[in-house]
């Protein structure tokens, strides 16, 4: 059986990892011209933490990983208004929390790939068959450079702006696959900088800024470097030409950190920005084509766990794949399995946007009264709990907010 996975992010090479396993060839398009090293600290934990334990990941993931003491709000000064320890958010989902930089994990999944797994960095997909009703026999992609693969079944794993998802789950050329991305009024960006003083004074936790609509946070790296978190409230989904330029208007005002943080960023190809958004196909699969990961249930900074739940959907396809008596039922079973696991997910990242970034002083102030509360007895195991449930707003699995 052969597979072609379009996208070698997290999911698509979960997924190439554990069909491979099985004994399939497989092939992974990326249109990066190599791993990326653009992303941002996740706080890794959930169903993906499971099945990284199952595929023997973890003791490389710790390796790779960061203990994080403190997640912490400051003024405009720097001083300390709130904040919970690592410990709290630890103890409430059993110890099973890794931090890690996100393209650190891509990094570990790409590392344990089997051998007969063909990987092609800078290679984008232009048509994809299989999936029409008329169509019979396997599925087809073709290739930028106008060659052809064949392939018992074709995955687009390319996130939340999937071109598989564009070329085969749009009806006519005019449809508008908008409509599959629903945006949740933010902009996020991560970019990685150097400067001693800011590194020693984030060190080992999480430190954002304690403010209304806009927030950075920043965490130092152990190779002395220190990666930039920003996420802000915006009604409008298009992207700017120019992250940097767009950074440095979006967070000018903001004190503390943040002017030296947006003096050192950069150029804009050098950083992660995107909106903040979800992805709702009304059906993954098509024939011989399906979905995973981003491409059709990204659930957002919001909602966290995205990188958790995208290795995990992998693990769960490519069992389906390898079990099921047929591709087509392997399809249905995966998405039947799946979709209301990720589907409560984005539910709760819609209801969760006060904890992710507050709208006004009020809710600022509730937020600080919350982390307090978690000092007192029981209350912090709660207060955990429904963090990691939802979202936290530095990281990208629970944004540290």
């Amino acid at each position: 059986m052969k597979a072609v996975i379009c996208g070698g992010g997290i999911a698509g090479l979960a997924l190439a990892r554990c069909l491979g396993d099985a004994g399939w060839d497989v092939v992974v398009l990326e249109k990066a011209p190599a791993l990326r090293t653009q992303g941002y600290m996740i706080d890794f934990f959930g169903p993906g933490y499971t099945a990284a334990e199952e595929l023997g990941l973890l003791p490389r993931l710790r390796e790779l990983g960061y203990a994080v003491h403190e997640l912490r709000y400051v003024d405009e000064d720097g001083r300390r208004r709130a904040g919970m320890t690592y410990a709290t958010l630890g103890r409430a989902i059993g110890g099973r929390l890794i931090s890690i930089m996100r393209p650190d994990l891509e990094r570990a999944l790409y590392e344990s790939l089997p051998a007969g797994v063909d990987v092609r960095f800078g290679t984008t997909v232009t048509a994809v068959g299989g999936h029409k009703s008329s169509d019979t026999g396997g599925a087809t992609v073709t290739l930028n450079d106008g060659t052809h693969l064949d392939a018992d079944v074709v995955v687009g794993a390319d996130g939340v702006h999937s071109a598989v998802r564009r070329l085969v789950f749009c009806e006519a050329e005019e449809d508008d696959d908008d409509r599959h991305v629903r945006h949740l009024g933010f902009h996020t960006a991560a970019f990685v900088f150097e400067d001693p003083e800011i590194h020693a004074a984030c060190r080992d936790s999480f430190v954002l800024t304690d403010t209304v609509d806009r927030q950075m946070g920043f965490y130092g790296l152990r190779d002395g470097r220190v990666a930039a978190f920003a996420v802000h409230r915006t009604a409008d989904p298009g992207l700017p030409g120019d992250p940097r330029e767009a950074l440095r208007k979006e967070y000018e005002g903001l004190g503390w950190a943040v002017p030296q943080a947006l003096r050192a960023c950069p150029p804009g190809d050098e950083v992660y920005y995107d909106q903040v958004a979800q992805t709702e196909v009304p059906c993954w699969s098509r024939g011989r084509v399906t979905l995973v990961g981003d491409a059709c249930h990204a659930v957002s900074l919001l909602a966290g766990q995205g990188a958790s739940l995208g290795l995990a959907g992998a693990r769960l396809l490519a069992e389906q794949l390898s079990e099921a008596p047929s591709t087509v039922t392997a399809l249905r079973r995966y998405e039947e399995q799946w979709r209301p696991v990720v589907t409560e997910k984005q539910r709760a990242a819609r209801k969760g946007v006060r904890w992710f970034l507050p709208h006004s002083p009020t809710e600022l102030r509730a937020r600080r009264l919350a982390l307090r509360a978690a000092r007192l007895p029981g209350a912090g195991r709660y207060l955990a709990s429904s963090l990691t449930g939802k979202s936290r707003g530095f990281s990208g699995e629970r944004s540290t907010a």
